[in-house]
């Protein structure tokens, strides 16, 4: 465990969905804030992360709004997106504008955990 755990974003509409989220990557040592939409999502990546996981459908921004905004910006932050809506399309705007993964509901949480776990390490988080 590093000693410093890494900052994670997580931005869902959907309460029970953000709780489940939220309380895994918790269990995983990490440092998690909560974002409620869009806009939250986006207010919120100021205060600077490791990782953001969002959903893509959310009132005000989607997901996909806000990593196109942030990679616009310069930002570099890891982004997984995770979406019940997930096409061919999506998915490759996702890819274009630069998400580390897309997620598609129902996926694995395991799955997420070990995107999440690959992400944060290639960012070197948790150093100090």
């Amino acid at each position: 465990m590093p000693p410093f755990p890494p900052r994670v974003l997580v931005a869902e509409d959907d309460h029970e969905m953000r709780r489940l989220l939220v309380a895994t990557l918790r269990r995983d040592g990490c440092m998690v804030e909560e974002a409620v939409d869009g806009v939250d999502l986006l207010a919120r990546l100021a205060a600077g992360f490791d990782l953001v996981i969002s959903d893509v459908r959310m009132p005000g921004l989607t997901g996909l709004e806000v990593l196109a905004r942030l990679r616009r910006a310069g930002g570099s932050t890891p982004f997984i997106l995770i979406t019940a809506f997930g096409d061919a399309e999506l998915h490759a705007e996702a890819r274009r504008v630069g998400t580390a993964t897309v997620f598609d509901k129902p996926f694995d949480l395991d799955d997420l955990r070990t995107v999440a776990q690959i992400s944060l390490a290639r960012r070197g988080a948790g150093r100090g």
